[in-house]
Order: structure tokens, then sequence, then C-alpha cells
């Protein structure tokens, strides 16, 4: 399976151009698509539903999205009539087979004194994989400080060690509820992809995947994450997402649980598209 990471910066490109279209024919091909600010009614992606473009765009795959900011954006029109809507920034997770469940996890967030601070999100899916269901996430974090994102990688940790014993979405029999068969619990394996706002030399990269041992490595915990790019023998000073004047970055990243390590088939990073300040990371695994 392909899968595909992308921050979209709400449709902007390197050009200023804010192109639904382009993004689409960049990563449309893939079978999940993991985005990260998609905007709904916001002036500076032209007041429109990024979530309604790139769904019609993108008509046979499903999906969830899960906003961090959800502000008010109604109107009256010249009748007095109430049109409500919502001004929301947040992630995008599209699948071409079915998402049985999903949950959109707040993450932690600190308010400071000047800097601004977003809510961010983890867009969990439980995708209906040929392999079995696989958890598939769609994640953004902090953007300011690194104390901000060692507490959502603590939790995002968490998530991973609890994964299905609060019983998923729905647990346990009831009539009133039991619409197409047994509700799926979390599965145990799951690939977080998302634009993680942070350096590989971070304490917060080393939250995720293990310590770097000087004498045997990174190690990593049977229930943590491995990073799929250095796991498939990606360059460790390569695989940059975001290029900048001041020096490109790895920002982006495709983590796997344990489990899925001997899965990874591909890591590769499009250095071609111009649909946004980022690039896309693509990931093929045996799902």
């Amino acid at each position: 399976m392909r899968l595909v990471s992308y921050n979209v910066q709400f449709g902007t490109g390197k050009d200023g151009r804010v192109d639904i279209d382009r993004i689409v024919a960049e990563i449309g091909d893939a079978e999940v698509i993991a985005m990260q600010e998609v905007d709904r009614f916001w002036t500076r992606s032209e007041m429109t539903d990024q979530v309604q473009a790139f769904t019609m765009a993108l008509p046979e795959h499903h999906w969830v999205y899960g906003p961090g900011v959800d502000l008010d954006a109604s109107y009256r029109d010249r009748d007095g009539a109430l049109h409500n809507r919502r001004r929301q920034f947040g992630n995008l997770l599209l699948s071409r087979y079915p998402i049985l469940a999903s949950r959109n996890h707040l993450l932690p967030k600190i308010k400071f004194h000047a800097q601004l601070s977003i809510q961010r999100t983890m867009m969990d899916g439980t995708i209906d994989c040929p392999g079995g269901p696989i958890r598939v996430a769609s994640i953004h974090l902090a953007h300011s400080a690194e104390a901000e994102r060692l507490r959502q990688v603590a939790r995002l940790r968490e998530l991973q060690r609890n994964a299905g014993r609060d019983g998923g979405v729905l647990s346990c029999a009831s009539s009133h509820w039991d619409e197409r068969g047994d509700t799926p619990a979390d599965p145990r394996e799951s690939v977080l992809l998302g634009d993680f706002n942070m350096s590989p030399n971070e304490a917060a990269y080393s939250a995720m995947v293990g310590i770097d041992d000087p004498k045997y490595g990174r190690i990593t915990e049977a229930d943590g994450y491995l990073d799929a790019w250095i796991h498939f023998g990606g360059d460790s000073e390569g695989g940059h997402t975001k290029f900048e004047e001041n020096g490109n970055r790895r920002i982006d990243y495709a983590f796997v649980s344990t489990g899925l390590a001997e899965r990874v088939q591909n890591v590769r990073v499009d250095t071609e598209a111009q649909g946004s300040d980022h690039q896309p990371l693509w990931l093929e695994i045996d799902l």
C-alpha cells in the first residue's frame, strides 16, 4: 500500500497560489492520504470549505476530518436567515479502504506569554486494510516549543500503549447501537503520519523512537515507534521535507509501530512537489 503525508499549508503552493487540484494531482493516487493544515472558511484560503473541495476531488476515498481550531464563522444573509459555519483548521485522513472508526484526539497545549500556540490534534482512523484493520493517523504537532511537543509525544505514546484497552469507540453489545456488526476495538498496530515540527536531534524525537545509546544505537521500546525513513535505510542527514533559505529540515515523518517494522517496503520524499511549503512523504508498506 502507498501512504502519503502532506502538510498542504491550506492549499497554498510555493508560488503563493491556493490550488487544491495541484495537490490532488501530486498525491491523489495514494491508497491512504494524511493531510495537515486543511482549512474551512478562512480568508487566507479564499473562504472555501477545503474539506469539501478535497473530498469531492477524491471521490473514491473514504474520509474523516479532525479540526483542532474550531471557531464561529456563521453569518446572516440579506433576508436575515442564519447560516451556520465553522472556521476550522485541522487534519484530514482519506483512504481507499473503509475507515471503520475514528477518533480526533486533542493533544496537550501550552499557553505562552506571546508566542502563538494552536490546539493540535491526532486524527486517528481504523482502516480496513487487506491484511486486517490498522490504525493510521494524521498528526500535526506544535510549532512553537519543544516543551509542548514533548507533552504531545508523551500522549501519542500513551495512546499506543493503551490501544484497544477501552474497547474502541463502542464496546459490548446493544440492540440500539448494533448497525453493521461488531465495532472493531482499536488495533494494536499503527502508522503515524504527519508534520511533527521536530528535528531528529530533539528530545521529542528520542521520546518517540527511543534513546540513542552510544554503544547499542537507537533503543526502541516494544510498544514504541520506529522512524520509517531511518528504519528503511534513509540518510540520517537527508529526507528533508521543508526547504528553507536558512537550511532544509526533516520535520515530516512516518512512524510505524514495532510490529510493522518488517512490512516497510519503501520511504521517499517527493522533492518536486510544488503544492505547499512542505514536501509529500511517501511510505510503501504491506498492510
